[in-house]
């Protein structure tokens, strides 16, 4: 059964102020996204399980981290313009992609962004993202789809998500799947200054290719202490030609947080640059 937005806004999150201090240095300072012209801050993040797992199987919602992280996700939200998923995480998971954090109103709440190519996304009027928004508890989604997947106009998902005070916005035409570059200069020219991307696999795996990791100004990553075993769906970045041997990612500037069972680390990846 699907979570009544007003239901979710009781269970107001709040973070602890030390937990709040350790994030601060890896969050968007305000001044410095808005004087960015080419792209938005970056921060990259989810939660795992033991072996890089984001759930057991493709499709399947999956709970790792426990109240305490997600306290950290929702505050992390709050601090970004918009937070972005692909279409396969918003059709497994029904997202609300808002903040609960206590305290969080209208003009804290990050954009939602759906990346969906080839619009494929079948959901309802009922959606969470769409009651978020109704209920002002959110905002509206931006659905990206390439322009040659939004013929009819006249879709009644695009009217749901219009009617809300959402848009779905159309991109140029893609093989598949459009560069991390093109993305988020799009989003720039949106006004989107910072953006908080939350998964799933597909889009965590091609951010942390070496060709777009300059792209990623932080990640933040949730460990549970479980393992999901094999078949899960896993985060594991593919070795570049002639690198095998080496590590896929090492990160710099890192710094680490145990909250409740789970552990947080903050951290910036290292690049070629």
């Amino acid at each position: 059964m699907a979570t009544d937005p007003a239901a979710a806004a009781a269970a107001a999150l709040t973070l602890p102020s030390p937990t709040a201090a350790f994030l601060a240095p890896y969050l968007p300072a305000a001044a410095a996204a808005a004087a960015r012209k080419d792209r938005p801050f970056v921060t990259l993040t989810y939660a795992a399980s033991l072996d890089s797992h984001l759930s057991v199987a493709a499709g399947t919602q999956t709970a790792l981290s426990g109240g305490g992280s997600k306290a950290l996700t929702h505050y992390l939200r709050a601090q970004h313009a918009a937070i972005l998923v692909g279409a396969s995480t918003a059709a497994a998971d029904d997202p609300g992609l808002n903040s609960r954090l206590d305290g969080a109103d209208a003009g804290s709440q990050p954009r939602p962004i759906i990346l969906d190519p080839r619009f494929r996304w079948r959901f309802s009027r009922d959606a969470r993202v769409l009651r978020a928004a109704r209920a002002r508890l959110g905002k509206a989604p931006w659905i990206f789809v390439a322009r040659g997947c939004l013929e009819d106009r006249a879709d009644e998902r695009v009217r749901w998500v219009e009617e809300a005070g959402g848009r779905v916005v159309p991109l140029d035409d893609c093989d598949g799947w459009w560069s991390w570059t093109y993305l988020l200069s799009a989003m720039r020219s949106l006004g989107v200054e910072s953006v908080m991307i939350e998964g799933g696999a597909t889009v965590i795996n091609d951010l942390l290719r070496l060709e777009n990791r300059a792209l990623l100004d932080s990640v933040v990553v949730t460990v549970a202490p479980v393992y999901l075993g094999s078949g899960g769906v896993n985060v594991s970045p593919q070795h570049e030609q002639g690198r095998e041997g080496e590590a896929v990612v090492r990160f710099k500037d890192v710094q680490w947080q145990v909250l409740g069972r789970d552990v947080v680390m903050a951290a910036r990846p290292e690049t070629c640059e």
